[in-house]
């Protein structure tokens, strides 16, 4: 039988191509975009670490980042944002509510956290949400679990205690606003798959970004300092913007690739965090938090394992 092709137009030049090679190429698209948008991430991140080290509250900076990443919505054109809105029922309205509420209060506490922590600790932290997921879902769900998740779960639980060590010397109260992230996170990921066939991406933007602004804006106004460096101005717009391409790219990823082809190389942001933690603020962490950060990673994996090949035999 012969095989079928794709043709399109380039430039005028019909071109062929083979199904399965355009799903690859879409598939390393996709898996492009979603390294590119972890790395916008990690620029959030080292921008807000830099601002709440010159002195600048975290408070004002979490606001500016969503003052920034909504301009930067509303020019896009996202704008019908507000119609759409309009004609949710009620339930979905106050799921909008609470995910919006979550990231703007974990947006707080990390801005906090990353004052304090080194940037590998925070993000190796963030990524034990995969753990909390599972949890959830056993108990709010109603999910079966089997020994392969029961065991990414207490390998993740080992890996958290390695990282923030809280009957060690070393610990730092701030590990518990990233441990609050963590949670967070896991909660904000469950609401967003609730919306996912209901709400499309770039009105969730627009809601969390209003939503972000429009509550930060009383405390950012009253802890309002005036940057003294123009360094602060240009990072306060960049982390803002930062933001906004990073979740567009997240967005447009999905489009290319599945979420099971796409989760790992979330990973990549611990990676970001590392680099940028040496480079930028010459703060290498122990041994110990890399031990921890590669056992949180592998739980989250096996979990994704396990939920792909759950999926695969439910198709």
């Amino acid at each position: 039988m012969p095989l079928r092709h794709h043709h399109s137009i380039y430039n005028g030049v019909q071109m062929t191509q083979a199904p399965a090679t355009l799903i690859q190429s879409q598939a390393r698209t996709g898996i492009v975009l979603m390294i590119a948008a972890w790395g916008a991430f990690s620029v959030v991140d080292t921008s807000a670490k830099f601002l709440v080290m010159a002195a600048i509250p975290a408070v004002q900076v979490a606001f500016m980042r969503y003052a920034v990443q909504f301009l930067f919505t509303v020019i896009e054109g996202s704008r019908d944002g507000v119609t759409v809105i309009r004609t949710l029922d009620r339930r979905t309205l106050m799921l909008l509510i609470i995910r919006g509420s979550i990231l703007v209060v974990s947006t707080f506490f990390n801005f906090i956290a990353v004052k304090y922590l080194s940037l590998t600790m925070t993000s190796s932290i963030m990524f034990s949400s995969p753990i909390y997921v599972a949890l959830l879902s056993i108990l709010f769900l109603g999910e079966r679990v089997g020994i392969w998740r029961w065991s990414a779960i207490i390998i993740g639980f080992i890996g958290v205690l390695i990282i923030v060590r809280p009957f060690n010397e070393d610990f730092h109260w701030a590990a518990l606003l990233s441990l609050h992230n963590a949670v967070a996170v896991a909660v904000f990921s469950m609401i967003t798959r609730r919306l996912a066939g209901i709400v499309n991406a770039q009105v969730m933007q627009f809601f969390a970004g209003s939503l972000g602004m429009l509550a930060l804006l009383p405390f950012a106004i009253y802890a309002w300092r005036m940057p003294n460096e123009t360094i602060d101005w240009v990072l306060l717009f960049v982390m803002g913007g930062a933001a906004w391409l990073g979740h567009n790219m997240f967005s447009r990823a999905h489009i290319h690739a599945s979420a099971s082809t796409l989760m790992p190389f979330s990973y990549s942001f611990i990676l970001f965090m590392a680099l940028s933690s040496t480079i930028f603020f010459s703060t290498s962490p122990d041994i110990w938090v890399y031990v921890g950060a590669a056992l949180v990673a592998g739980s989250g994996l096996i979990i994704w394992w396990r939920e792909k090949q759950n999926n695969a035999q439910d198709t």
